[in-house]
Formats: structure tokens, sequence, C-alpha cells
């Protein structure tokens, strides 16, 4: 378990770069396009930290188990 908590830590500070450097790449994906055409680009950026709050909390979980 402790490699899948590794990997959700990782992620989690992969989606919070994202979140904060905006690559335009990554930014101008559809599905990325649709939600911020949905929330907002505030709305989509506070959706980004909280997905990585959540898997951070998975991967700390993960790792103590």
């Amino acid at each position: 378990m402790k490699f899948w908590g590794v990997l959700a830590i990782v992620y989690a500070a992969v989606v919070v770069v994202i979140a904060v450097i905006k690559p335009v790449k990554i930014w101008n994906i559809k599905k990325i396009e649709f939600f911020r055409k949905v929330l907002g680009d505030k709305g989509t950026e506070i959706f980004f930290y909280i997905w990585a709050v959540i898997f951070l909390v998975l991967g700390v979980w993960l790792l103590a188990s």
C-alpha cells in the first residue's frame, strides 16, 4: 500500500503545480476548458486544490495503514 500512498501524494503535488502554473497545453484540454466554462477560472482552481487535498489525505492514509 505504500506505493499507492506515495503515488497519491505525488499526484496531489502535480495537481497543485498545474493549478498554480496553469501550463497552456494542459489548461487548454477540453475537460479543463469545460470546467472553466462551468466553474470559471477561480472555481476551477479551487476544484483542483480540493482534488489535491483529497488525494493528499488518501496518500497519507494509505501510508499510515
